[in-house]
């Protein structure tokens, strides 16, 4: 799978969006920061990627979470899959990620989320308006599988 991407590729370490808040890869120390978000989250992310990716569960604990954050550390190390966690400025909250992963079909599968807070409001709307621009002009990604 790490041919996915072509040879050469560095993918980006930070990404600034127009609202003021950025992108950055995933590292096991976000835990602190990752489970408040995804677990006050945890309904609505689970309609979401429940069926297809049975996360999150509902019962995740502290370590389970820093755990896959190192597996998604890893991963972005690889060039096999990746997490980009969406902040503010002073990186003091997790306000949503961003997953893109190779594709049997397309050139990725993209899927984002933010926390119940932002859910419809400003920020939602910029990575959708944003994360296709981003991903043709940075990743030259052509076909993209926005799901699940």
């Amino acid at each position: 799978m790490a041919t996915w991407l072509p040879e050469g590729f560095e993918h980006p370490v930070r990404v600034d969006l127009p609202t003021g808040h950025h992108l950055r890869p995933a590292r096991a120390d976000d835990v602190d920061i990752d489970y408040p978000a995804v677990m006050g989250s945890r309904d609505r992310l689970w309609a979401k990627y429940g069926e297809a990716w049975g996360w999150p569960p509902a019962h995740m604990t502290h370590q389970q979470d820093r755990d896959d954050l190192q597996h998604h550390e890893d991963e972005i190390a690889a060039h096999v899959t990746f997490l980009y966690m969406v902040f503010p400025e002073a990186e003091d909250e997790l306000l949503g990620c961003v997953y893109i992963d190779p594709s049997e079909t397309h050139d990725a599968m993209v899927s984002w989320w933010v926390v119940d807070k932002e859910a419809g409001g400003p920020l939602e709307r910029a990575l959708s308006d944003f994360l296709p621009r981003w991903l043709a002009d940075t990743w030259r990604f052509e076909r993209v599988d926005y799901s699940p």
